[in-house]
């Protein structure tokens, strides 16, 4: 009986929590957020030192510590000023909203990063598969992203600035188009 406890204790805490497993936000469909902007969505984080909490509230305690501003991470829940945000590696957790940047950045495909160091993202100089490549990008490299077209990013990093395949960058939804 007491595995029985914990199950139904389990299921109550995840659905006090408006969680609901381990099905990515982005496949759950767009919804508002108590600040009326749609959930999820991508930001990243504004400051070089960001505290992400096991709860919204300073309470909480620190689960990890964030040492570089510019990183992207997703919005998937809002909670009065704070965010619950998900990182490029799955990582969640609750983030104060005034350490956030509407700025949008993303990661050259973090998921390529443990097959090894002849995998790379290629940036062009247009929007075109095509197009001459002008830089090859490492897996886990920050990009600043310019804009989106649903299928490219125009993007920039360490001084270079060129084109992405979206689907070869965590920062943007495929399809997602903005300036």
């Amino acid at each position: 009986m007491p595995s029985t406890l914990i199950r139904y204790c389990l299921v109550f805490c995840l659905a006090l929590c408006g969680l609901s497993g381990t099905e990515p936000a982005s496949a759950q469909g767009v919804s508002k957020g108590s600040s009326g902007l749609p959930l999820p969505r991508f930001v990243s984080l504004k400051a070089a030192r960001v505290n992400l909490r096991i709860g919204p509230s300073t309470d909480y305690a620190v689960s990890w510590l964030y040492l570089k501003s510019g990183l992207p991470v997703e919005i998937i829940q809002e909670y009065e000023n704070w965010r619950r945000v998900r990182d490029a590696d799955g990582t969640e957790g609750w983030v104060s909203q005034t350490l956030l940047s509407g700025e949008r950045t993303a990661v050259a495909a973090p998921w390529m990063k443990a097959k090894g160091e002849d995998v790379y993202v290629n940036m062009r100089r247009d929007s075109q598969s095509t197009a001459a490549i002008i830089a090859k990008l490492q897996p886990g490299v920050v990009l600043k992203l310019d804009e989106c077209n649903g299928n490219w990013c125009r993007a920039e990093t360490d001084g270079m600035e060129g084109w992405v395949a979206q689907a070869e960058i965590w920062g943007a939804y495929p399809g997602e188009a903005f300036k």
